[in-house]
C-alpha cells in the first residue's frame, strides 16, 4: 500500500548535524532518541547515527523506548533518563540500559552488573537529588562499582539570559569534584550552542539542535540543517466554483473558480489544526494556502493553475522555503510539539 504521508530522514543533515555540535561542545554526544526520536522515527535516526565517531550513546525518557532500542541493537550505551519502576530496574540493567540513579533506595535496589548515572537537580526541580544529597548518594554508588556518569539539566541554557545556567553548571561541578571520575554531561542543545566547551564534561545531550533546529537568537552559532522532509501525496483534484465553501464550517468560500487538490495528512497525523487559515505546502515547487479547516486525514489546496495529478506530493515542510517553524507558528506552538506529534501513519524513511 502507497504511503499517504512521508518523512524523508536526511543523513547527510543529521551527520552534519552532529559534527558540528560535537565540536561546539567539544565533547561526543549522548544522543537524545526520545518521543521516537523527536518524531522522526527511533529506528532510522539510531540506524544512521550509531555509526557515526561522535556519537557515543542514545538517551531515552522511557523504559519502553530503552527496551525497544536495545533490541534495535545499535551497538552504543543507552541511558534511560527518567526513574524506572523497582520492577523494572533488573530486566533494563540485564539489557545493559543505563539507569538514572536519585536517592539512596534506588542506589540500593540496583543489582550488582547494573550501571548507573547519577542525576543531580541543580535548579530544573523536576527530577534528581539535590546537590548537597548527591554527592553521598554518588560516593555510595562509586563505592559498590556501579557509577558510571552524572549528569543535571539546563532549565535556562536556550535564553539569552545564561546567569542561571552558569549558577546550575557551578552546583554540578561541586557534586563532581566530591566523586571519583565519571563520564559528566549537562548540556542540552540550547546549552552546547550557547555555552559551548563546558569544562570536565565527557558528553552532551544536544536534542532538537541535532535534528536541525536552535532558538532564533542562537541560529548560525552551529552549521545545523532539519533533518526532515514531510511530503503528503495529493489524493483527489477537483474543481471549486465561485460561491462554494471548502471544509467543515465553511469557513473558506471561493472568490472565483478554484482547482482543489485534496493532500492525504491532517491532524491526527501530527499537523496543527490550529494552523487552519494561515498554513501553506509547497506543489511543483510553488507556495500555495491551505483551504478552509484541516481536517484529520486530510487537508485542500488551492492549486489553480499548476498541472497537479493524483499522486504527486505537496511538501508539507522541510530545509527550504517552508519549514516546521512556520508551521509550528501558524499553529501557535512550537518545533517540539509539532514534530514529536508527528503520527504512526507517517512513514519515515532515511535518504541520503
Amino acid at each position: 500500500m502507497l504511503a499517504r504521508a512521508q518523512a524523508l530522514i536526511s543523513e547527510s543533515a543529521l551527520r552534519g548535524n552532529l559534527t558540528a555540535l560535537a565540536r561546539r561542545a567539544e565533547a561526543r554526544l549522548l544522543l537524545p532518541v526520545k518521543a521516537n526520536a523527536y518524531g522522526h522515527g527511533m529506528e532510522a535516526v539510531t540506524r544512521l547515527a550509531a555509526p557515526h565517531p561522535d556519537v557515543w550513546g542514545f538517551a531515552v525518557a522511557m523504559p519502553r523506548e530503552a527496551a525497544a532500542l536495545a533490541a534495535l541493537n545499535p551497538g552504543k550505551p543507552i541511558l534511560l533518563l527518567t526513574p524506572p519502576t523497582p520492577e523494572e530496574v533488573r530486566p533494563l540493567a540485564d539489557l545493559g540500559v543505563r539507569l538514572p540513579v536519585a536517592s539512596v533506595a534506588e542506589a540500593d535496589a540496583l543489582p550488582p552488573h547494573a550501571r548507573a548515572h547519577l542525576k543531580v537537580d541543580t535548579g530544573m526541580n523536576r527530577l534528581g537529588a539535590r546537590p548537597e544529597e548527591a554527592i553521598g548518594i554518588g560516593q555510595r554508588l562509586a563505592e559498590r562499582g556501579l557509577l558510571e556518569g552524572a549528569y543535571t539539566h539546563f532549565a535556562t541554557a536556550d535564553e539569552p539570559d545564561l546567569s542561571f545556567a552558569h549558577e546550575q553548571f557551578a552546583r554540578f561541578q561541586t557534586v563532581l569534584a566530591a566523586l571519583p571520575p565519571v563520564l559528566a554531561h549537562a548540556a542540552n542543545g540550547g546549552g552546547v550552542l550557547s555555552l559551548g566547551p563546558l569544562p570536565g564534561m565527557s558528553l552532551a545531550r544536544p536534542g532538537l539542535a541535532a535534528y536541525g533546529f536552535a532558538p532564533s537568537h542562537l541560529r548560525g552559532v552551529a552549521p545545523l540543517t532539519p533533518v526532515m522532509t514531510l511530503q503528503a501525496r495529493v489524493t483527489h483534484v477537483h474543481t471549486v466554483h465561485p460561491g462554494e465553501t471548502v471544509s467543515y464550517g465553511g469557513l473558506w468560500r471561493a472568490g472565483r473558480e478554484t482547482l482543489v487538490a485534496t493532500v492525504g495528512i491532517g491532524y491526527a497525523d501530527g499537523y496543527p489544526r490550529n494552523a487552519t487559515g494561515s498554513a501553506h505546502v509547497l506543489i511543483q515547487g510553488e507556495r500555495r494556502p491551505v483551504l478552509g479547516r484541516i481536517c484529520m486525514d486530510q487537508m485542500m489546496v488551492d492549486v489553480t493553475g499548476l498541472k497537479v495529478r493524483v499522486g504527486d506530493w505537496a511538501e508539507v515542510w522541510g530545509p527550504g522555503s517552508l519549514t516546521v517553524t512556520d508551521a509550528a507558528a501558524w499553529g501557535g506552538t512550537i518545533e517540539y510539539e509539532v514534530l514529536t506529534g508527528l503520527g504512526a501513519r507517517v512513514e519515515r524513511v532515511a535518504v541520503g
